[in-house]
């Protein structure tokens, strides 16, 4: 007998995409002096006037610059050695790769979008970092090489309007607060438009971040992503809001803005430095988000057993899994058989099943201490 009472299910709205916009008073004590001025590091646009002269001497620079840090240039995608027709192997064969932050989330983009251009936003993110590395390139050698100073010259160079940026930082998108925008989240988006999310604003600074040498990795907080950087000096962790500025955040921010149980936080679920093989089952957490907006619930399912086994403390995984038990559940039975009793006797153990995957992968979540947010 048909055993299934309210199967669960969470909003429609992906990771990140209901983020607030966050102010910069809640930063650790002293940490508004490590904002950097405009003009500190004395560089100023290459604007020139001699137009493309002027561009086919950045694209030279940038070339070169490329070469002097092995990032071989005009090495193939990584979305072209990648089996994209099988998505849980898919996401399996680059949580295995030994690839970098920036082709992995491109891998990811170009699969959700595939006319992103991968090698002509791998290129931009090389001139962006020589960029970074001009500006670093005015300080004296003992300053630029820390790890500090390296992660404000990013912080500069992306949220900060100057010459290195030709006045155009990058700002969190006010007119599309839920990032439900189609491309939203993707990073050849991003860098057109120069406004985004919290999804592909901490993923920019990882990007480069890490090309830069950072110790960076990403870090949760409810439908939230955000960056961890670690002082080489120090060896103290840093919050990142990239949302607002990269500015220093506290963790008791976060729980104050973003509620979270102290469950959920001893359990890994928010607010834990990622391993990079956490860090990356984050980054491809937005293919399973996109099977299930696409209504390949099954695809999703095994995605996401793939996405917990590399973090198995993502509660969003599992709720998002369950989810899409609950899509299955309702396209296959509910909307098909308005009444239990019309049910087929052979339909009857299939619906229980997915009614009991829903209920099951739910209360996994539950007992990792996540609690449904609130959406406002």
């Amino acid at each position: 007998m048909l055993v299934f009472a309210t199967p669960k299910s969470y909003p429609a709205v992906a990771r990140g995409v209901r983020t607030r916009v966050l102010s910069t008073d809640c930063c650790d004590e002293g940490s508004r002096h490590l904002y950097v001025r405009l003009g500190k590091y004395g560089y100023q646009s290459d604007t020139c006037g001699q137009g493309p002269t002027c561009m086919i001497t950045r694209l030279i620079y940038a070339f070169i610059f490329a070469l002097l840090l092995g990032l071989n240039v005009g090495r193939p995608a990584v979305a072209d050695h990648l089996p994209t027709s099988n998505p849980a192997t898919f996401v399996r064969s680059l949580l295995e790769s030994e690839t970098d932050f920036g082709r992995a989330k491109l891998a990811v983009d170009k699969f959700i979008g595939p006319s992103v251009d991968e090698a002509a936003v791998l290129a931009e993110i090389d001139g962006m970092v020589a960029t970074i590395n001009k500006m670093l390139g005015t300080l004296p050698p003992d300053t630029a090489s820390t790890s500090m100073e390296k992660m404000k010259a990013l912080r500069t160079f992306l949220y900060e309007g100057g010459g290195w940026n030709n006045g155009r930082p990058f700002q969190y998108d006010l007119s599309d607060p839920y990032g439900q925008q189609p491309g939203a989240q993707l990073l050849s988006n991003y860098l057109v438009t120069r406004k985004g999310n919290c999804v592909s604003m901490p993923m920019l600074f990882l990007v480069l971040g890490e090309r830069l040498g950072l110790k960076l990795t990403l870090s949760t907080a409810p439908l939230h992503v955000f960056v961890k950087f670690t002082d080489d000096a120090t060896g103290k962790t840093w919050n990142l809001e990239t949302t607002s500025g990269a500015g220093f955040t506290r963790d008791e921010w976060y729980r104050q803005k973003l509620p979270m149980t102290d469950q959920a936080i001893a359990n890994g679920v928010y607010l834990k430095t990622l391993s990079r093989r956490e860090a990356m089952s984050v980054i491809a957490t937005a293919v399973l988000d996109n099977l299930i907006a696409a209504d390949r619930y099954e695809d999703a399912i095994a995605v996401a057993d793939v996405l917990s086994e590399a973090y198995p403390a993502n509660a969003y995984t599992l709720v998002k899994k369950g989810t899409a038990y609950y899509r299955l559940l309702d396209a296959n039975i509910i909307k098909k058989y308005p009444k239990q009793s019309d049910i087929p006797a052979d339909k009857i153990a299939y619906a229980n099943d997915l009614y009991r995957a829903n209920q099951a992968a739910f209360a996994k979540a539950e007992a990792l201490g996540w609690r449904e947010p609130k959406l406002n």
